[in-house]
C-alpha cells in the first residue's frame, strides 16, 4: 500500500522570515497580488508589515479585507470577484485559519471556475487545474492551513461548514515567521494553541496514521505542550516554539485527517461561529476520553510527549488517564472555558449538531466508530 505526503514547495521560518517574500516574487516573475485577510489585520497594521515591503520594492498589489471568521461561500464569492478585477496573478495570504481558507477557495475557483457555486467543492473534488499561486503567511499559531490541502468554508442558507480537501489548493510559499503573530491576543493565542495540539493528538490517532505522520505529530504535540503557556503570556521562545509546531502538525495531519473532536466542532462553528480552537479545545479532553480504549499505547506516547513523569511505569489505562488529564490541564492552564455552554451553545440544538458533526467528513477518521445517538451523548456531557 502506498502512502502519499504533499507539502509546500518552499517554507521559510523564524524572526524576519517575511523579508524572503521580495526573491519568491521575483524569482517566480509574479506581476500583481491580491492580498487576502481581514479588518482587524489592517487596523492593526499587521498587513502593512508585508505591504510595506511590497512597496519598498515596487510590486504592485491591491488588498481584499473582507474575509470573516468561519468564511462564507458569499466572501469567497466577493474575493472572487476582487482578484478579477484587480488584474492579480498570485494571492499572499495573511492572517489565520479564516483568510487562508478564503484565499485556497478564491485560488481554486479561478483556475478552475466550474464550481464558482463553492458548495460544489465540498469533500475530496478532483479539480482539474493548481490553484493561482498562494504565498501564506500566518499570523496565528494554530490552523497551520499554510501547509494543508484543507480548507473549511461555512454555508450559511444551511447552518454548516464543509470541508474541502484538493491536494491543488495547498500554497506554493509558506512564510513562517513569530514575529506576525507576537500581536495575538492572549485568547486567540491559546485557542489557536489548542487547536494545533488537538490537530497533533487527532492526526497520531486517526485511522490513516502511518509511522511518517506519527513521528510529525509527536514531535508537534512536545513543541506544543512545551511552548503554549509561554507564548500565551508572549514570551518570544514561546511564540517560536508554536509557529514550528502547528506546522509540523499540519505536515501530518493535512495528509492523513482528523477525527470526531473536529467533526464536532465544525457545527459549532457553523450554528454560533464559535472560534474554532475554542470549540476543539472544549471538546478534545472528553472525546480523548471516549477514544481511549481504540488506541493502543499511542496514548502513552502522548502523554510521554507532553512531560507527564513516570508514564512508563503506568498500566495502560493509568497512561491514558494521564495523557487527558495533561491536556486538560493545559487547556485550564491557557484559559479556555471547559463547558459548551460557556461558548453559547444552546441545549436544544445539540440534536441538530449532533446529526451535522455524524455526518462531517472528519468524524470518519475517528479511531472509534460512532453513532448519532454517541455523539449526541458526547454534546450533553459536554454542556
Amino acid at each position: 500500500m502506498s502512502q502519499r505526503m504533499i507539502l509546500n514547495e518552499t517554507s521559510y521560518f523564524g524572526a524576519g522570515a517575511i523579508a524572503d517574500i521580495v526573491n519568491e516574487v521575483k524569482q517566480r516573475r509574479f506581476v500583481k497580488a491580491l492580498v487576502v485577510t481581514d479588518k482587524e489585520l489592517v487596523k492593526h497594521n499587521v498587513v502593512s508589515k508585508i505591504t510595506g515591503l511590497l512597496d519598498l520594492h515596487q510590486l504592485p498589489y491591491s488588498v481584499f479585507d473582507e474575509t470573516v471568521a468561519n468564511p462564507t461561500i458569499e466572501v469567497v464569492q466577493q474575493g472572487l470577484a476582487a482578484f478579477k478585477a484587480a488584474g492579480a496573478d498570485y494571492i499572499i495570504a495573511i492572517g489565520g485559519g479564516s483568510p487562508m481558507d478564503t484565499a485556497k477557495a478564491i485560488g481554486i475557483i479561478s483556475n478552475n471556475p466550474e464550481y464558482a457555486d463553492v458548495r460544489s467543492l465540498e469533500g475530496a473534488v478532483a479539480t482539474a487545474h493548481k490553484s493561482v499561486p498562494i504565498i501564506a503567511v500566518p499570523t496565528t499559531a494554530g490552523t497551520a492551513a499554510e501547509v494543508t490541502i484543507n480548507y473549511v468554508i461555512t454555508d450559511t442558507q444551511n447552518k454548516r461548514k464543509f470541508v474541502c480537501v484538493d491536494p491543488h489548493d495547498i500554497p506554493i510559499v509558506a512564510i513562517v515567521d513569530p514575529d506576525m503573530m507576537s500581536s495575538m491576543p492572549k485568547g486567540l493565542t491559546a485557542a489557536t494553541g489548542m487547536d494545533a495540539l488537538t490537530h497533533a493528538i487527532e492526526g497520531y490517532i486517526t485511522k490513516a496514521a502511518w509511522e511518517l505522520t506519527d513521528a510529525l505529530h509527536l514531535k508537534a504535540v512536545e513543541i506544543i505542550a512545551r511552548s503554549l503557556r509561554g507564548a500565551v503570556n508572549n514570551d518570544p521562545q514561546g511564540r517560536e516554539g508554536m509557529a514550528l509546531g502547528q506546522y509540523i502538525a499540519g505536515m501530518g495531519f493535512s495528509n492523513v485527517g482528523l477525527g470526531l473532536v473536529h467533526g464536532m466542532a465544525h457545527p459549532l462553528g457553523a450554528f454560533y461561529d464559535t472560534p474554532h480552537g475554542v470549540a476543539n479545545a472544549i471538546l478534545l479532553p472528553s472525546i480523548m476520553a471516549y477514544n481511549a480504549d481504540y488506541t493502543g499505547e499511542k496514548y502513552r506516547d502522548i502523554a510521554k510527549a507532553m512531560g507527564v513523569p513516570g508514564i512508563e511505569q503506568m498500566s495502560i489505562q493509568e497512561a491514558r488517564k494521564a495523557a487527558v488529564a495533561a491536556v486538560r490541564q493545559l487547556s485550564e492552564d491557557v484559559g479556555i472555558p471547559s463547558r459548551l455552554r460557556e461558548a453559547g451553545v444552546r441545549e436544544e440544538d445539540i440534536p441538530a449538531l449532533a446529526r451535522s458533526a455524524f455526518e462531517d467528513v472528519c468524524t470518519g477518521g475517528n479511531p472509534r466508530e460512532t453513532t448519532v445517538a454517541e455523539i449526541e451523548e458526547l454534546y450533553r456531557a459536554i454542556f
